[in-house]
């Protein structure tokens, strides 16, 4: 009738590595020890990996490591061990052989070899879901990137995208939306993505599938419909029942000698049998999941009298009809209990477990629930899925049906409240798990749908709900938002938070939620003011509710995200953050240290004149408070406003002394709280960018690493890898920072190519990084790239289609072209505009953290090319030399070469090396090997330093 759906749930690169290591017969102590985790994590990839690949213990799982791409024997349909589709993750396993269809197979095939969007369309029954796995399987090793075959049968429009990243196991983070990360995932190399069942949600698929075409240049996509998607270059491939004569009697002959060995029928009737049921698989198979009960003739009769209202026609309405009254007519043959339990198994979504089951059962009897489970599979009605998870499930088009039994039944109100309850059941058991630190999201994303349905519902109907489920659908969606925050699903976490907080039975709670749905926003790096403005309105719900002390925080919480987090600084106006404020102090309770910290933290942020300027005086008491209160991420928030002030003021050693405090506090913060995970990203990238505008490179680049190697924020499509490339070039890293270059590129064109000025210094590292190699050619190119970057004439696509004239026109990106054309000038030697590299090193640059070293840069060009205002250059340029490490060595070269002092150059050369700037150090020592320059004795060696 069908097949199970589980096949090998995804792994994870992480699992990928246990796994492998595994194979190698290592203990997980010396797994722990080769990946640098912890022993007690290993243990939770091993116990994942028994269950995704259902084998009892260490020793299979290391037998199946050792097989070919994981695979242990021969794939269905004609695929073989060791072939790609074992990285098509969610195959369906096929329960029974594959009859027929050998012409519609090798069309489909045909297809995907030329088509990018292939639709197999027909109507439900018809085996759409059956041919599109099976033709996944054989076309799998053309698709060395694997890919998915999702389901989304239970998946509702608005989550589509969560439904193919969880196959995928692709998370969202601070800067990553789940679209970016199924980008980054499909966006490499030929992958194969199969999404079944879009028939009712066809403009959200066509969006996503669009989405993805775009975005992947080699992904093929795999659709069965009822409907066509109607995306441009969509090829439609009709899907028509299977032949009569041949395929279908031969499907009804197998199907009931799998019921009945030792079943004898009459070629006649079986021919009959197939013809009313106009070949439909689902039809035919439904049937003879009767002829044990029936026989050949009383089917033959049974169907007549089922089918007696279909005449004339033999069209594709017809066939549905016919394929609706042959499910009917089973249904008619069940008895009471059975059809009691059949109707109330639609309120599920997706597949469930004897525990979902029993729940539908009056008074929760597992043991009946699983007799009548066993007795509805044994007559077709459910299926049963092969897997390490006993699970069942109902077809589509039997689910459809049976959703109308239950809605034309009186029991719908008592089934949906026992799906609620149940819902919140799971949903406690998974929060439980996750808090504990126990295995958890391959569970969640079992049941996902069905808790995301539980709660739509409710939320839909609220104010007809009972109080009492009131209560339980509140509680469900605040812990489904808690637990979509620790799957990473960020976006839906604030949707959740959202409808909590409408559900909420008292105005204190609704703040709560409406906190929570501010703080993901925050996590997801908002830069518009849906933060602040539902931080005001928990605000105003606390007022309600009496809670004073609630408002005061969650009104100074709304003041330090509009003046810390929003991207437009006129976006609240200053004099109503003055007001909040001032509102926050008059009810907060002057004894509570979590609340004195907080209005510390935003009196701070807001206390300066400018955007984004605080207060340095102000900043440095707030931190006080915060340590007072002993709250990790309100003492972060506090230090990040005393680097600001720093470096508005150009103290840039001490921005980055400070930034490095809030390192530590990171590792205190809670992952799964929402309320960390802005302040989490921000720290990270902060320590990266405060350590280069210092010129500490010692200090940036375990930094850098650190940061693109976080869960939680490193898996941007390019922001993690464009701050560790600059750093990498810095060091003198080339090779390293090359590699990592096309990655960040790739994933900035996949991303949509958004303006970035943040990214493009990276974009001009790798220009350095060629320049300084010689390839000049790469370096142009580099160089026009990162134009494109910052949206220089809305050349990359900008949503400000003018953009800036030129880089000198980009705040944050002037300064840092600036200092690589004058370090390419310097070391080329190509010195006819000199003057004009200098003049545009020395600009107004406010706000920019790169201007240290574009002034030591311009300085050393203006001595190399003999400029007139050298020597200027070089004390307007020695205000740098206390703030910024390379900006020191890089001037004490300058004057070296001034005044042709070997002890300066010595004193460069040492400079480089106390930083681990590997290129710059050979190069000084280049300069002082070179005739008529201060030889390489005069370098001080390692003994004498």
């Amino acid at each position: 009738m069908g097949e199970a759906r589980t096949g090998a749930a995804p792994v994870s690169e992480r699992e990928a590595e246990v796994l492998g290591l595994l194979r190698a017969r290592l203990s997980n102590a010396a797994i722990a020890g080769r990946l640098h985790i912890s022993v007690r994590t290993v243990e939770s990839h091993v116990s994942s990996l028994l269950r995704k690949y259902g084998v009892p213990d260490r020793a299979a799982l290391a037998a199946l490591a050792g097989a070919p791409d994981g695979a242990t024997g021969s794939g269905p349909d004609g695929a073989t061990a060791g072939s790609s589709p074992a990285q098509i993750v969610g195959l369906p396993v096929p329960r029974t052989p594959f009859i027929g269809r050998v012409p519609e197979r090798d069309a489909i095939l045909s297809a995907l070899r030329t088509e990018r969007l292939v639709t197999l369309l027909g109507p439900g029954g018809v085996g759409k879901t059956r041919l599109a796995a099976s033709a996944a399987w054989v076309a799998g090793p053309a698709f060395p990137s694997g890919g998915a075959f999702v389901d989304l049968v239970p998946v509702g429009a608005e989550f589509v995208v969560q439904a193919v990243a969880a196959a995928l196991g692709v998370t969202e983070s601070g800067r990553q939306t789940l679209m970016e990360g199924i980008v980054r995932r499909l966006g490499v190399g030929r992958s194969l993505l199969v999404l079944d069942n879009c028939e009712h949600l066809v403009e959200a698929v066509a969006a996503f599938a669009d989405r993805m075409l775009s975005g992947c240049p080699e992904l093929t996509v795999l659709t069965t419909s009822r409907e066509r998607l109607a995306v441009p270059g969509e090829r439609v491939l009709p899907v028509a029942p299977l032949p009569l004569g041949s395929d279908a009697e031969e499907l009804f002959r197998v199907r009931a000698a799998a019921v009945d060995p030792d079943v004898v029928l009459d070629p006649p009737v079986v021919g009959e049998v197939c013809r009313r049921l106009d070949g439909m698989p689902l039809a035919i198979e439904l049937a003879a999941a009767r002829v044990p009960a029936l026989g050949g003739e009383g089917l033959r009769a049974g169907l007549d009298d089922a089918l007696r209202l279909v005449s004339g026609g033999r069209g594709a309405h017809v066939r549905h009809r016919s394929l609706r009254d042959v499910i009917s007519w089973s249904y008619g043959l069940l008895d009471a209990d059975e059809r009691g339990l059949f109707r109330r198994l639609a309120v599920f979504a997706g597949s469930f477990d004897l525990a979902a089951a029993s729940a539908m059962v009056h008074g929760g009897d597992a043991s009946a629930a699983a007799d009548l489970l066993g007795r509805l599979v044994e007559k077709s009605m459910v299926v049963r899925q092969r897997g390490a998870r006993c699970s069942w499930r109902l077809l589509e088009t039997v689910r459809a049906f049976a959703a109308d039994e239950l809605r034309a039944s009186a029991e719908l109100t008592e089934v949906r409240g026992r799906h609620l309850e149940w819902a919140t059941g799971v949903t406690a058991e998974l929060d439980r798990r996750r808090i504990a630190g126990e295995p958890w999201q391959d569970d969640f994303d079992v049941v996902a749908d069905d808790l995301r349905a539980a709660v739509s519902h409710a939320w839909a109907n609220r104010s007809s709900l009972p109080v009492t489920l009131t209560g339980r659908a509140h509680g469900l969606a605040r812990s489904l938002a808690a637990l979509s925050y620790a799957r990473r699903f960020v976006s839906e976490a604030t949707l959740h938070f959202r409808q909590a907080a409408d559900l909420a039975p008292a105005p204190g709670d609704a703040a709560r939620d409406l906190r929570g749905a501010a703080e993901t926003t925050l996590a997801g790096l908002n830069p518009g003011t849906e933060a602040f403005d539902l931080l005001v309105a928990g605000a105003q719900r606390a007022g309600e509710a009496g809670e004073a002390d609630v408002r005061a925080r969650l009104l100074a919480r709304a003041v330090e995200a509009a003046c810390r987090f929003t991207a437009d600084p006129t976006a609240v106006p200053r004099e109503r953050l003055t007001r909040l404020l001032a509102d926050a102090r008059a009810c907060a309770d002057p004894g509570n240290p979590v609340t004195a910290a907080a209005l510390a933290a935003a009196a701070a942020w807001a206390g300066g004149y400018t955007w984004r300027a605080p207060d340095p005086e102000t900043a440095r008491q707030a931190v006080t408070a915060a340590r007072a209160a002993d709250d990790p991420v309100l003492v972060s928030a506090c230090l990040d406003a005393v680097s600001a002030a720093a470096i508005r003021a150009g103290r840039l050693r001490e921005a980055h002394h400070v930034s490095g405090e809030r390192l530590p506090l990171v590792d205190e913060m809670a992952r799964d709280d929402p309320a960390a995970g802005a302040e989490i990203a921000d720290a990270l990238h902060m320590a990266v960018t405060y350590a280069v505008a210092a010129g500490d490179l010692p200090a940036a680049r375990p930094a850098a690493v650190r940061l693109h190697a976080d869960e939680l924020v490193g898996n941007h499509p390019y922001a993690s890898a464009g701050k560790l490339i600059t750093v990498l070039a810095l060091c003198g890293a080339f090779g390293e920072a090359l590699d990592h270059a096309d990655e960040m590129w790739d994933g900035w064109l996949r991303a949509g190519r958004p303006v970035s000025t943040a990214l493009a210094p990276a974009v001009l590292s790798v220009a350095l990084v060629h320049g300084l190699r010689g390839d000049q050619e790469r370096f142009a190119d580099w160089r026009a790239r990162a134009q494109r970057v910052s949206g220089v004439g809305g050349a990359g696509g900008a949503t400000d289609p003018a953009g800036p004239a030129t880089m000198d026109d980009a705040p944050g990106v002037a300064s840092f072209a600036a200092f690589v054309d004058a370090r390419i000038a310097v070391h080329t030697g190509r010195l006819d505009d000199a003057a004009e590299v200098v003049r545009r090193a020395f600009g107004a640059y406010p706000l920019s953290r790169h201007e240290a070293y574009a002034h030591a840069a311009g300085a050393e060009l203006a001595v190399v090319a003999d400029l007139p205002d050298a020597a200027g250059r070089l004390a307007e340029a020695a205000t740098w030399v206390e703030q910024n490490a390379w900006a020191a060595a890089c001037l004490a070269r300058a004057r070296g070469r001034a005044s042709g002092d070997p002890a300066l150059l010595a004193e460069s050369a040492a400079g480089w090396e106390r930083i681990g700037a590997a290129y710059e150090l050979r190069y000084t020592r280049d300069l002082i090997g070179a005739p008529g320059a201060p030889g390489a004795s005069d370098l001080p060696t390692a003994s004498t330093r």
